[in-house]
Protein backbone atom coordinates (compact mmCIF):
# COMPACT_ATOMS: atom_id res chain seq x y z
CA UNK A 1 0.00 0.00 0.00
CA UNK A 2 1.30 3.33 -0.81
CA UNK A 3 0.56 6.63 1.13
CA UNK A 4 1.43 10.55 0.24
CA UNK A 5 2.40 12.98 2.72
CA UNK A 6 0.33 15.84 1.75
CA UNK A 7 1.41 18.64 4.22
CA UNK A 8 2.01 21.40 1.82
CA UNK A 9 -0.82 20.84 0.21
CA UNK A 10 -3.42 20.70 2.53
CA UNK A 11 -4.79 24.18 1.23
CA UNK A 12 -5.63 23.44 -1.33
CA UNK A 13 -9.29 22.33 -3.11
CA UNK A 14 -9.49 18.41 -3.21
CA UNK A 15 -11.35 17.14 -6.51
CA UNK A 16 -10.49 13.83 -6.09
CA UNK A 17 -9.73 11.77 -3.34
CA UNK A 18 -9.69 7.53 -2.93
CA UNK A 19 -9.19 5.92 0.53
CA UNK A 20 -7.94 2.77 0.30
CA UNK A 21 -10.46 1.88 -2.70
CA UNK A 22 -10.33 -1.72 -3.97
CA UNK A 23 -12.19 -2.64 -7.11
CA UNK A 24 -13.08 -7.24 -7.51
CA UNK A 25 -14.14 -8.73 -10.00
CA UNK A 26 -15.77 -12.20 -8.98
CA UNK A 27 -15.81 -15.20 -12.20
CA UNK A 28 -19.80 -15.20 -11.44
CA UNK A 29 -20.08 -12.00 -11.81
CA UNK A 30 -23.34 -11.16 -14.09
CA UNK A 31 -22.77 -10.91 -17.71
CA UNK A 32 -24.65 -9.78 -20.93
CA UNK A 33 -26.82 -12.31 -22.53
CA UNK A 34 -24.10 -13.02 -25.54
CA UNK A 35 -21.53 -14.17 -23.16
CA UNK A 36 -23.77 -16.11 -21.10
CA UNK A 37 -24.64 -18.05 -24.25
CA UNK A 38 -21.34 -18.10 -25.41
CA UNK A 39 -20.13 -19.61 -22.32
CA UNK A 40 -23.14 -22.09 -22.30
CA UNK A 41 -22.15 -23.37 -25.47
CA UNK A 42 -17.90 -23.68 -25.10
CA UNK A 43 -17.72 -24.64 -21.26
CA UNK A 44 -17.25 -28.69 -20.52
CA UNK A 45 -20.26 -29.47 -18.17
CA UNK A 46 -18.16 -31.64 -15.85
CA UNK A 47 -19.42 -31.97 -11.94
CA UNK A 48 -15.69 -30.95 -11.17
CA UNK A 49 -16.29 -27.24 -13.33
CA UNK A 50 -19.52 -27.05 -11.66
CA UNK A 51 -18.08 -27.71 -7.95
CA UNK A 52 -15.42 -25.03 -8.46
CA UNK A 53 -15.96 -22.13 -6.36
CA UNK A 54 -15.91 -18.07 -8.11
CA UNK A 55 -12.70 -16.67 -7.61
CA UNK A 56 -12.53 -13.28 -6.77
CA UNK A 57 -9.64 -11.10 -8.41
CA UNK A 58 -8.52 -7.40 -7.49
CA UNK A 59 -7.70 -5.53 -10.75
CA UNK A 60 -6.97 -2.57 -8.16
CA UNK A 61 -7.02 -2.08 -4.72
CA UNK A 62 -5.58 -0.18 -1.41
CA UNK A 63 -5.90 3.15 -3.78
CA UNK A 64 -5.02 6.29 -1.97
CA UNK A 65 -4.80 9.26 -3.71
CA UNK A 66 -6.06 13.07 -3.32
CA UNK A 67 -6.31 15.31 -6.74
CA UNK A 68 -6.18 18.80 -6.47
CA UNK A 69 -7.94 21.25 -8.70
CA UNK A 70 -5.35 22.71 -11.63
CA UNK A 71 -3.16 19.85 -11.80
CA UNK A 72 -2.53 17.63 -14.85
CA UNK A 73 -2.06 14.01 -13.50
CA UNK A 74 -0.29 11.00 -15.26
CA UNK A 75 -0.92 7.58 -15.11
CA UNK A 76 1.94 5.21 -15.99
CA UNK A 77 2.34 1.24 -15.66
CA UNK A 78 2.91 -1.56 -17.40
CA UNK A 79 -0.18 -3.08 -19.70
CA UNK A 80 -3.17 -4.91 -17.52
CA UNK A 81 -1.16 -2.58 -13.97
CA UNK A 82 -5.09 -1.22 -13.05
CA UNK A 83 -4.60 1.65 -15.27
CA UNK A 84 -8.14 1.40 -17.37
CA UNK A 85 -9.76 0.22 -13.98
CA UNK A 86 -8.83 3.51 -11.85
CA UNK A 87 -10.30 5.38 -14.47
CA UNK A 88 -13.35 3.66 -14.62
CA UNK A 89 -13.67 3.82 -10.53
CA UNK A 90 -13.35 7.82 -11.06
CA UNK A 91 -16.09 8.09 -13.81
CA UNK A 92 -18.71 5.73 -11.24
CA UNK A 93 -18.74 3.38 -14.34
CA UNK A 94 -17.15 0.92 -11.50
CA UNK A 95 -18.54 1.01 -7.94
CA UNK A 96 -16.02 0.32 -5.42
CA UNK A 97 -15.92 -2.65 -3.24
CA UNK A 98 -13.64 -1.31 -0.68
CA UNK A 99 -12.68 2.23 0.36
CA UNK A 100 -14.13 5.25 -0.59
CA UNK A 101 -14.28 7.46 -4.06
CA UNK A 102 -15.17 10.93 -3.65
CA UNK A 103 -15.22 13.12 -6.89
CA UNK A 104 -16.17 16.73 -6.78
CA UNK A 105 -16.91 17.49 -10.40
CA UNK A 106 -18.46 15.93 -13.62
CA UNK A 107 -16.71 13.61 -15.41
CA UNK A 108 -15.76 13.64 -18.68
CA UNK A 109 -13.89 10.12 -19.82
CA UNK A 110 -12.17 9.37 -23.35
CA UNK A 111 -11.09 5.63 -23.24
CA UNK A 112 -9.02 4.89 -26.26
CA UNK A 113 -9.29 6.13 -29.36
CA UNK A 114 -13.13 6.24 -31.08
CA UNK A 115 -14.69 4.37 -28.32
CA UNK A 116 -18.48 5.75 -27.97
CA UNK A 117 -18.46 6.46 -31.57
CA UNK A 118 -21.22 4.94 -34.30
CA UNK A 119 -18.66 3.93 -37.08
CA UNK A 120 -21.78 3.83 -39.70
CA UNK A 121 -22.52 7.88 -38.44
CA UNK A 122 -20.58 10.72 -39.62
CA UNK A 123 -18.13 12.89 -37.78
CA UNK A 124 -20.44 15.51 -37.30
CA UNK A 125 -23.12 13.14 -36.12
CA UNK A 126 -21.03 11.34 -33.63
CA UNK A 127 -20.30 14.56 -32.56
CA UNK A 128 -23.57 15.34 -31.89
CA UNK A 129 -24.10 12.23 -30.14
CA UNK A 130 -21.21 12.57 -27.37
CA UNK A 131 -22.34 15.64 -26.76
CA UNK A 132 -25.90 14.45 -26.17
CA UNK A 133 -24.26 11.51 -24.51
CA UNK A 134 -22.33 13.81 -22.03
CA UNK A 135 -25.83 15.91 -21.24
CA UNK A 136 -24.97 19.11 -23.14
CA UNK A 137 -28.12 20.29 -25.14
CA UNK A 138 -27.91 20.74 -29.07
CA UNK A 139 -27.66 24.56 -28.67
CA UNK A 140 -24.77 24.58 -26.90
CA UNK A 141 -23.21 22.02 -28.97
CA UNK A 142 -24.43 24.44 -32.08
CA UNK A 143 -22.69 27.01 -30.53
CA UNK A 144 -19.42 24.89 -30.30
CA UNK A 145 -19.13 22.52 -33.56
CA UNK A 146 -16.74 24.46 -35.83
CA UNK A 147 -14.26 25.22 -33.00
CA UNK A 148 -14.62 21.19 -32.92
CA UNK A 149 -14.14 20.42 -36.47
CA UNK A 150 -11.65 23.30 -36.68
CA UNK A 151 -9.32 21.84 -33.84
CA UNK A 152 -9.47 18.34 -35.14
CA UNK A 153 -8.22 19.70 -38.79
CA UNK A 154 -10.67 16.40 -40.78
CA UNK A 155 -12.07 18.91 -42.98
CA UNK A 156 -14.18 17.06 -45.17
CA UNK A 157 -13.59 13.70 -43.56
CA UNK A 158 -16.21 15.71 -41.37
CA UNK A 159 -19.15 14.77 -43.54
CA UNK A 160 -17.66 11.04 -43.97
CA UNK A 161 -19.00 7.83 -42.15
CA UNK A 162 -16.37 6.76 -39.40
CA UNK A 163 -16.06 3.80 -40.42
CA UNK A 164 -13.79 5.13 -43.06
CA UNK A 165 -11.43 6.88 -40.72
CA UNK A 166 -8.69 5.90 -39.10
CA UNK A 167 -7.47 5.12 -35.69
CA UNK A 168 -5.70 8.50 -35.55
CA UNK A 169 -8.39 10.21 -36.81
CA UNK A 170 -10.90 8.97 -34.57
CA UNK A 171 -8.32 9.82 -31.85
CA UNK A 172 -8.72 13.53 -33.24
CA UNK A 173 -11.98 14.03 -32.79
CA UNK A 174 -13.02 11.95 -29.46
CA UNK A 175 -10.52 14.38 -27.82
CA UNK A 176 -11.75 17.52 -29.60
CA UNK A 177 -15.20 17.00 -28.55
CA UNK A 178 -14.32 15.56 -24.83
CA UNK A 179 -11.78 18.70 -25.05
CA UNK A 180 -14.41 21.62 -26.09
CA UNK A 181 -17.34 21.00 -24.31
CA UNK A 182 -16.06 22.19 -21.11
CA UNK A 183 -15.59 19.53 -18.75
CA UNK A 184 -15.04 19.61 -15.16
CA UNK A 185 -12.76 16.67 -14.96
CA UNK A 186 -11.17 15.05 -18.26
CA UNK A 187 -9.97 11.99 -18.38
CA UNK A 188 -8.04 10.48 -21.43
CA UNK A 189 -7.16 6.58 -21.01
CA UNK A 190 -4.36 6.28 -23.72
CA UNK A 191 -7.14 8.36 -26.26
CA UNK A 192 -3.86 10.11 -27.93
CA UNK A 193 -1.69 7.18 -28.84
CA UNK A 194 -2.55 7.30 -32.42
CA UNK A 195 -2.33 11.29 -33.23
CA UNK A 196 0.50 12.21 -34.96
CA UNK A 197 3.06 14.99 -33.48
CA UNK A 198 2.14 17.94 -34.30
CA UNK A 199 -1.70 17.21 -33.04
CA UNK A 200 -0.16 15.45 -29.61
CA UNK A 201 1.30 18.78 -29.31
CA UNK A 202 -1.61 20.79 -30.17
CA UNK A 203 -3.50 19.23 -27.71
CA UNK A 204 -1.27 19.41 -25.16
CA UNK A 205 -1.80 22.94 -25.31
CA UNK A 206 -5.78 22.53 -25.26
CA UNK A 207 -5.53 20.68 -21.98
CA UNK A 208 -3.71 23.83 -20.26
CA UNK A 209 -6.31 26.27 -21.72
CA UNK A 210 -8.91 23.75 -19.97
CA UNK A 211 -7.14 24.02 -16.67
CA UNK A 212 -8.41 27.54 -16.89
CA UNK A 213 -12.23 26.04 -16.45
CA UNK A 214 -11.78 22.65 -15.86
CA UNK A 215 -10.96 21.41 -12.62
CA UNK A 216 -8.63 18.77 -13.38
CA UNK A 217 -7.13 16.70 -16.47
CA UNK A 218 -6.02 12.71 -15.97
CA UNK A 219 -3.85 11.40 -18.51
CA UNK A 220 -2.81 7.50 -19.01
CA UNK A 221 0.03 7.13 -21.49
CA UNK A 222 2.84 5.31 -21.85
CA UNK A 223 5.00 8.11 -23.45
CA UNK A 224 7.04 8.80 -21.03
CA UNK A 225 8.04 12.09 -23.02
CA UNK A 226 4.64 13.23 -23.05
CA UNK A 227 4.46 12.74 -19.28
CA UNK A 228 7.99 14.66 -18.34
CA UNK A 229 6.74 17.36 -20.02
CA UNK A 230 2.91 17.90 -19.59
CA UNK A 231 1.65 16.45 -16.31
CA UNK A 232 2.39 18.32 -13.19
CA UNK A 233 2.36 14.68 -11.27
CA UNK A 234 2.41 10.97 -11.66
CA UNK A 235 0.74 8.02 -10.45
CA UNK A 236 2.84 4.98 -11.27
CA UNK A 237 0.33 2.07 -10.93
CA UNK A 238 1.94 -1.73 -10.63
CA UNK A 239 -0.39 -5.18 -10.24
CA UNK A 240 -3.43 -2.81 -9.12
CA UNK A 241 -1.73 -0.91 -6.64
CA UNK A 242 0.48 2.46 -6.12
CA UNK A 243 3.84 1.83 -6.13
CA UNK A 244 4.99 5.81 -6.63
CA UNK A 245 3.11 9.63 -6.62
CA UNK A 246 4.96 12.61 -7.17
CA UNK A 247 6.94 14.34 -9.35
CA UNK A 248 6.88 13.22 -13.15
CA UNK A 249 10.89 12.52 -13.14
CA UNK A 250 11.59 10.37 -10.11
CA UNK A 251 8.44 8.73 -10.67
CA UNK A 252 9.26 7.66 -14.45
CA UNK A 253 13.27 6.84 -13.22
CA UNK A 254 12.08 4.49 -10.35
CA UNK A 255 9.66 2.60 -12.97
CA UNK A 256 12.11 2.61 -15.42
CA UNK A 257 14.39 0.33 -13.40
CA UNK A 258 12.00 -2.01 -13.05
CA UNK A 259 11.56 -3.02 -17.24
CA UNK A 260 13.03 -5.87 -17.77
CA UNK A 261 16.11 -5.55 -20.04
CA UNK A 262 15.79 -7.75 -23.54
CA UNK A 263 18.50 -10.43 -23.86
CA UNK A 264 19.33 -9.29 -27.72
CA UNK A 265 21.38 -12.32 -29.81
CA UNK A 266 24.16 -11.67 -31.89
CA UNK A 267 22.61 -10.36 -35.56
CA UNK A 268 22.87 -7.81 -37.90
CA UNK A 269 21.40 -4.25 -36.70
CA UNK A 270 18.69 -3.21 -39.59
CA UNK A 271 20.51 -0.41 -41.12
CA UNK A 272 20.09 0.50 -44.89
CA UNK A 273 23.80 -0.54 -45.25
CA UNK A 274 24.08 -3.74 -44.10
CA UNK A 275 20.78 -5.07 -45.40
CA UNK A 276 21.13 -4.29 -48.84
CA UNK A 277 22.54 -7.44 -49.49
CA UNK A 278 20.02 -9.66 -48.28
CA UNK A 279 17.09 -7.66 -49.69
CA UNK A 280 15.92 -10.18 -53.12
CA UNK A 281 14.56 -9.17 -56.34
CA UNK A 282 11.43 -11.02 -55.93
CA UNK A 283 8.48 -8.27 -55.60
CA UNK A 284 6.25 -9.27 -52.73
CA UNK A 285 3.70 -6.01 -52.87
CA UNK A 286 3.06 -3.99 -56.08
CA UNK A 287 0.74 -0.91 -56.19
CA UNK A 288 0.26 0.14 -59.58
CA UNK A 289 -1.85 3.12 -60.26
CA UNK A 290 -3.65 2.34 -57.09
CA UNK A 291 -6.84 4.69 -56.15
CA UNK A 292 -9.52 4.34 -53.88
CA UNK A 293 -12.78 6.39 -54.00
CA UNK A 294 -15.09 6.47 -50.97
CA UNK A 295 -19.07 7.80 -52.09
CA UNK A 296 -21.12 9.66 -49.60
CA UNK A 297 -24.45 10.76 -50.50
CA UNK A 298 -24.31 14.06 -49.03
CA UNK A 299 -20.96 15.05 -51.30
CA UNK A 300 -19.00 14.02 -53.67
CA UNK A 301 -16.74 11.01 -53.95
CA UNK A 302 -13.17 11.22 -51.63
CA UNK A 303 -9.93 9.82 -53.20
CA UNK A 304 -8.43 8.08 -50.24
CA UNK A 305 -5.61 6.98 -52.45
CA UNK A 306 -4.71 8.58 -55.78
CA UNK A 307 -2.00 6.84 -57.96
CA UNK A 308 -0.31 5.31 -55.74
CA UNK A 309 3.14 3.42 -57.24
CA UNK A 310 5.39 1.35 -54.96
CA UNK A 311 7.28 -2.21 -55.12
CA UNK A 312 8.26 -3.87 -51.56
CA UNK A 313 10.71 -6.46 -52.16
CA UNK A 314 11.58 -9.44 -50.18
CA UNK A 315 13.59 -8.91 -47.16
CA UNK A 316 12.27 -5.45 -46.92
CA UNK A 317 10.98 -3.79 -43.32
CA UNK A 318 8.90 -0.76 -44.43
CA UNK A 319 7.71 1.84 -42.34
CA UNK A 320 4.36 4.18 -43.56
CA UNK A 321 4.45 7.57 -42.02
CA UNK A 322 2.61 10.42 -42.05
CA UNK A 323 -0.32 12.75 -40.77
CA UNK A 324 -3.81 11.04 -39.82
CA UNK A 325 -5.77 10.94 -43.13
CA UNK A 326 -3.42 10.62 -44.73
CA UNK A 327 -4.21 7.29 -46.89
CA UNK A 328 -2.09 4.90 -44.70
CA UNK A 329 -4.67 2.83 -43.27
CA UNK A 330 -6.83 2.64 -46.45
CA UNK A 331 -3.24 1.49 -47.81
CA UNK A 332 -3.16 -1.63 -45.25
CA UNK A 333 -6.99 -2.57 -46.32
CA UNK A 334 -5.84 -2.34 -49.71
CA UNK A 335 -3.10 -5.01 -49.11
CA UNK A 336 -5.14 -7.17 -47.03
CA UNK A 337 -7.86 -7.11 -49.68
CA UNK A 338 -10.91 -5.74 -46.99
CA UNK A 339 -10.97 -2.86 -49.56
CA UNK A 340 -10.90 -3.58 -53.58
CA UNK A 341 -8.98 -0.88 -55.85
CA UNK A 342 -11.68 1.43 -57.73
CA UNK A 343 -8.75 2.19 -60.24
CA UNK A 344 -5.04 0.45 -60.92
CA UNK A 345 -3.86 -2.93 -59.22
CA UNK A 346 -2.28 -4.39 -56.35
CA UNK A 347 -0.22 -7.43 -56.26
CA UNK A 348 0.41 -9.21 -53.12
CA UNK A 349 2.71 -12.42 -53.21
CA UNK A 350 2.01 -14.50 -50.33
CA UNK A 351 -0.33 -14.63 -47.47
CA UNK A 352 -0.69 -11.43 -45.62
CA UNK A 353 -1.30 -10.95 -41.98
CA UNK A 354 -2.55 -7.81 -40.81
CA UNK A 355 -2.84 -6.59 -37.00
CA UNK A 356 -4.96 -3.17 -37.73
CA UNK A 357 -4.95 -1.64 -34.76
CA UNK A 358 -5.47 -3.38 -31.46
CA UNK A 359 -8.17 -5.95 -30.70
CA UNK A 360 -9.12 -6.01 -34.73
CA UNK A 361 -10.32 -9.15 -34.86
CA UNK A 362 -11.54 -10.46 -31.44
CA UNK A 363 -14.14 -11.74 -29.84
CA UNK A 364 -15.03 -9.52 -26.89
CA UNK A 365 -17.06 -11.87 -24.99
CA UNK A 366 -14.42 -15.05 -25.54
CA UNK A 367 -11.20 -15.05 -23.39
CA UNK A 368 -8.03 -14.50 -24.47
CA UNK A 369 -7.18 -18.50 -25.32
CA UNK A 370 -10.32 -18.88 -27.19
CA UNK A 371 -9.17 -16.07 -29.45
CA UNK A 372 -5.93 -17.23 -30.08
CA UNK A 373 -7.55 -20.14 -31.79
CA UNK A 374 -9.80 -18.10 -33.47
CA UNK A 375 -7.33 -16.18 -34.80
CA UNK A 376 -5.57 -19.29 -36.22
CA UNK A 377 -8.84 -19.99 -38.02
CA UNK A 378 -9.21 -16.99 -39.39
CA UNK A 379 -5.34 -17.06 -40.88
CA UNK A 380 -6.23 -20.81 -42.37
CA UNK A 381 -3.88 -22.68 -39.84
CA UNK A 382 -5.30 -25.84 -38.65
CA UNK A 383 -5.79 -26.47 -34.86
CA UNK A 384 -2.68 -28.59 -34.79
CA UNK A 385 -0.30 -25.55 -35.88
CA UNK A 386 -2.35 -23.31 -33.03
CA UNK A 387 -1.71 -26.13 -30.63
CA UNK A 388 2.25 -26.38 -31.13
CA UNK A 389 2.44 -22.24 -30.78
CA UNK A 390 0.18 -21.48 -28.13
CA UNK A 391 2.02 -21.74 -25.03
CA UNK A 392 4.83 -19.93 -26.74
CA UNK A 393 2.18 -17.06 -27.82
CA UNK A 394 0.67 -16.79 -24.11
CA UNK A 395 4.40 -16.68 -22.75
CA UNK A 396 5.32 -14.18 -25.11
CA UNK A 397 2.28 -11.60 -24.30
CA UNK A 398 2.88 -11.53 -20.54
CA UNK A 399 -0.75 -11.69 -19.99
CA UNK A 400 -0.60 -14.91 -17.60
CA UNK A 401 -3.57 -16.17 -15.75
CA UNK A 402 -5.71 -13.36 -17.89
CA UNK A 403 -5.53 -15.05 -20.50
CA UNK A 404 -8.26 -17.26 -19.52
CA UNK A 405 -10.38 -13.55 -18.78
CA UNK A 406 -12.74 -12.53 -21.80
CA UNK A 407 -11.35 -9.78 -23.95
CA UNK A 408 -13.95 -6.95 -23.27
CA UNK A 409 -12.13 -6.88 -19.59
CA UNK A 410 -8.77 -6.41 -21.41
CA UNK A 411 -7.21 -3.06 -21.26
CA UNK A 412 -6.22 -1.50 -24.90
CA UNK A 413 -2.72 -2.36 -24.19
CA UNK A 414 -3.32 -5.94 -23.41
CA UNK A 415 -5.37 -6.65 -26.65
CA UNK A 416 -1.79 -5.48 -28.51
CA UNK A 417 0.21 -7.36 -26.87
CA UNK A 418 -2.33 -10.48 -27.64
CA UNK A 419 -2.69 -9.20 -31.05
CA UNK A 420 0.92 -8.89 -31.74
CA UNK A 421 2.20 -12.25 -29.98
CA UNK A 422 -0.99 -14.07 -32.23
CA UNK A 423 -0.07 -12.49 -35.78
CA UNK A 424 3.69 -12.58 -35.11
CA UNK A 425 4.40 -16.22 -33.85
CA UNK A 426 2.50 -17.80 -36.63
CA UNK A 427 5.09 -17.09 -38.92
CA UNK A 428 3.17 -14.69 -41.49
CA UNK A 429 4.47 -14.35 -44.92
CA UNK A 430 3.80 -10.90 -45.26
CA UNK A 431 3.17 -9.00 -41.69
CA UNK A 432 1.55 -5.82 -41.51
CA UNK A 433 1.12 -3.63 -38.60
CA UNK A 434 -1.12 -0.73 -38.29
CA UNK A 435 -0.58 1.40 -35.31
CA UNK A 436 -0.77 -2.11 -33.46
CA UNK A 437 1.92 -1.29 -31.35
CA UNK A 438 0.55 2.57 -30.27
CA UNK A 439 -0.63 1.37 -26.72
CA UNK A 440 2.18 -1.49 -25.65
CA UNK A 441 4.50 -0.50 -22.34
CA UNK A 442 8.22 0.04 -23.01
CA UNK A 443 9.24 -3.60 -21.81
CA UNK A 444 6.79 -4.83 -24.74
CA UNK A 445 7.46 -2.44 -27.66
CA UNK A 446 11.23 -3.60 -26.81
CA UNK A 447 10.13 -7.37 -26.99
CA UNK A 448 8.15 -6.11 -30.30
CA UNK A 449 10.74 -4.76 -32.01
CA UNK A 450 13.22 -7.69 -31.13
CA UNK A 451 10.39 -10.15 -32.63
CA UNK A 452 10.07 -7.83 -35.43
CA UNK A 453 13.98 -8.53 -36.65
CA UNK A 454 14.16 -12.29 -36.12
CA UNK A 455 10.39 -12.38 -38.17
CA UNK A 456 12.87 -11.48 -41.29
CA UNK A 457 14.70 -14.73 -41.30
CA UNK A 458 10.96 -16.45 -41.88
CA UNK A 459 8.62 -13.12 -43.05
CA UNK A 460 8.62 -11.97 -46.86
CA UNK A 461 8.01 -8.36 -45.85
CA UNK A 462 7.57 -6.61 -42.53
CA UNK A 463 4.84 -3.04 -43.08
CA UNK A 464 4.64 -1.03 -40.63
CA UNK A 465 2.71 2.02 -40.02
CA UNK A 466 3.42 4.17 -36.93
CA UNK A 467 4.05 7.59 -35.63
CA UNK A 468 6.88 7.20 -33.87
CA UNK A 469 9.78 8.47 -36.00
CA UNK A 470 12.39 6.87 -33.77
CA UNK A 471 10.42 3.49 -34.22
CA UNK A 472 10.36 3.71 -38.03
CA UNK A 473 14.01 4.92 -37.98
CA UNK A 474 15.61 1.88 -35.93
CA UNK A 475 13.33 -0.89 -36.68
CA UNK A 476 12.79 -0.45 -40.54
CA UNK A 477 14.86 -0.28 -43.58
CA UNK A 478 12.59 2.00 -45.91
CA UNK A 479 10.21 4.14 -45.42
CA UNK A 480 7.02 5.34 -47.14
CA UNK A 481 5.72 9.15 -46.71
CA UNK A 482 2.17 9.87 -47.67
CA UNK A 483 0.36 12.61 -48.10
CA UNK A 484 -3.50 13.05 -49.22
CA UNK A 485 -3.72 9.75 -50.82
CA UNK A 486 0.12 9.92 -52.49
CA UNK A 487 3.66 9.07 -52.33
CA UNK A 488 5.20 11.88 -51.19
CA UNK A 489 8.63 10.49 -50.84
CA UNK A 490 9.93 7.24 -50.50
CA UNK A 491 12.96 5.22 -49.54
CA UNK A 492 15.74 4.84 -46.72
CA UNK A 493 13.65 5.18 -43.48
CA UNK A 494 16.53 7.89 -42.37
CA UNK A 495 15.72 9.84 -45.01
CA UNK A 496 12.74 10.04 -45.26
CA UNK A 497 12.12 10.76 -41.74
CA UNK A 498 14.53 13.24 -41.54
CA UNK A 499 12.85 15.14 -44.52
CA UNK A 500 9.31 14.30 -42.78
CA UNK A 501 10.60 16.14 -39.32
CA UNK A 502 11.59 18.96 -41.32
CA UNK A 503 8.56 19.49 -43.46
CA UNK A 504 6.45 19.23 -40.08
CA UNK A 505 8.39 20.79 -37.80
CA UNK A 506 9.70 18.16 -35.34
CA UNK A 507 13.30 17.89 -33.97
CA UNK A 508 15.21 14.97 -33.70
CA UNK A 509 15.69 14.41 -30.02
CA UNK A 510 18.84 12.62 -28.34
CA UNK A 511 17.72 9.90 -25.55
CA UNK A 512 19.88 10.82 -22.79
CA UNK A 513 20.37 7.50 -20.64
CA UNK A 514 19.81 7.33 -17.27
CA UNK A 515 21.24 5.85 -14.31
CA UNK A 516 18.72 3.76 -12.93
CA UNK A 517 18.32 2.51 -9.38
CA UNK A 518 16.10 -0.14 -7.77
CA UNK A 519 13.44 1.00 -5.76
CA UNK A 520 13.14 -0.78 -2.64
CA UNK A 521 9.23 -1.40 -1.78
Amino acid sequence: MYTTNNEQEQDREVVIKAEDVGIAFSSNQRDDYKSIAIKYLTTKKDKEKKQKKPKKTWPLRHINFTGYKGEVVGIVGSNGSGKTTFCKAITGILQPDEGKMHVDGKVSALFSMGMGFNKELTGRENVYLNGMMLGIEKEKIDSFFDEIHAFSELGEFIDRPMKNYSSGMKARLGFSVAAHLEPEILILDEALNTGDRAFTTKAAEKIRELLDKAKMVIIVTHSHRYAKRNCDRLIWLEQGEIRAIGEPAEVLEQYEATIPKVNRKPRKRLELTKTESEVKDQAVVTAKDLTIKFNNNRKNEHIALNKVNFTISEGEVVGIIGHNGAGKSTLCKVMTQILKPDEGQMVVNGQTTALLSYGTGFNQQLPGIDNIYLNGMLLGLPKKVVDKHVEEIIEFSGLGNKINQPIKSYSSGMRARLGFSIAAILKPDIFILDEALSTGDVAFKQKASEKIQEMMEQAKAVIIVSHSMKFVETVCTRAIWMERGQVKQDGPSEQVVAAYREATGQRKTKVKKKKKTIVKQ
